[in-house]
């Protein structure tokens, strides 16, 4: 960690906020990357200048990037995730790196639970039903009740947490799993994702992405969650074995799901499209006007900080 506070430049790795890049221009020395008419050359001539990189958690900073900036002292992330950036590399070569914890706990945790509602009522679908002019007494059929279902939540960090707390409120049964038993919960800990799936409902998806966690929600997963259970992914495309999803949907081996995250975004698994137990929703958990602006303040602080005093506000948590 740098002892003292850098001099250099602050390369921004993408387009971000409007407000954040309008703060970051006005305080500090920045160049952006998607303006140079050729990205390569300057870094080539001008990469040892750069002291710091802010970039967002969808883009990260790549191993080639990092290795154009000998002197990079920090990685500020717009954004929770980290993933696509090598937090390990990184911290070989003494860079530290942020992200935006907690100010977006709130709304990903609201739309973890809207996602939950709709999917077990199928309120988009009833609305597509109306629109479509095919109301007729009795025609949309019964769906399930959401209040006292047993609900397993995959990844009981800040995001996981705010989840539960959430759903006390309709009675839910909770269980989770993560790497290790939470300390001070009183929810039902599962030992695997299969275990977690087996006696769940619903299963919610809020673990971190990367390698770790890739696929964790496989097929046999999937096959314990059963025709009754549904899924709900607002963490990371990754985590979820999208083409055994997929099968498992169309086939009728789980009952429905709601994605906030795919794969390879924006592109949707066409078969997704045609289902009417499923909601697709663009990627959008932390989309308020409140919550990205609050982000966008977090990055800046952390920037701003590490330029000023050589360290970050909200540093990720060392890898365990």
């Amino acid at each position: 960690m740098p002892q003292s506070a850098p001099h250099g430049t602050v390369l921004q790795v993408c387009p971000l906020l409007p407000s954040l890049e309008e703060s970051l221009a006005a305080h500090h020395d920045v160049v952006r990357l998607a303006e140079q008419s050729d990205p390569a050359r300057y870094l080539a001539e001008h990469g040892p200048e750069v002291v710091a990189a802010v970039t967002s958690a969808r883009i990260g900073v790549s191993r080639e990037l990092m290795d154009a900036l000998p002197e990079l002292g920090a990685i500020v992330h717009f954004g929770v995730g980290y993933e696509t950036t090598d937090v390990a590399r990184a911290r070989a070569r003494g860079i530290d790196v942020s992200n935006t914890p907690d100010v977006l706990t709130d709304c990903v945790a609201d739309l973890a639970v809207g996602g939950l509602i709709d999917v077990l009522r199928n309120l988009a679908a009833a609305d597509r039903y109306v629109r479509a002019g095919k109301w007729v007494p009795n025609g949309f059929g019964l769906r399930t009740k959401v209040s006292g279902k047993r609900v397993g939540i995959l990844g009981l960090g800040r995001i996981g947490r705010a989840i539960a707390r959430r759903l006390e409120g309709f009675d839910a049964d909770i269980s989770y799993h993560s790497r290790r038993p939470v300390e001070g919960v009183d929810y039902r800990y599962a030992a695997s994702a299969r275990e977690l799936a087996e006696g769940a409902d619903v299963l919610v998806v809020a673990t971190s992405g990367g390698a770790e966690t890739r696929n964790l929600v496989s097929a046999e997963v999937l096959d314990a969650l059963g025709p009754r259970g549904h899924l709900v992914n607002i963490a990371r495309g990754s985590v979820v074995d999208e083409p055994a999803l997929v099968s498992a949907l169309v086939d009728g081996r789980i009952a429905g799901a709601a994605l906030d995250v795919f794969v390879d975004e924006p592109n949707v698994p066409a078969p997704l499209l045609e289902l009417d137990n499923v909601l697709l929703l663009p990627h959008i958990a932390s989309a308020t006007r409140e919550t990205r602006q609050a982000m966008g303040d977090l990055t800046f602080r952390n920037l701003d900080h590490f330029l000023t005093e050589g360290t970050l506000v909200t540093p990720v948590p060392p890898v365990s």
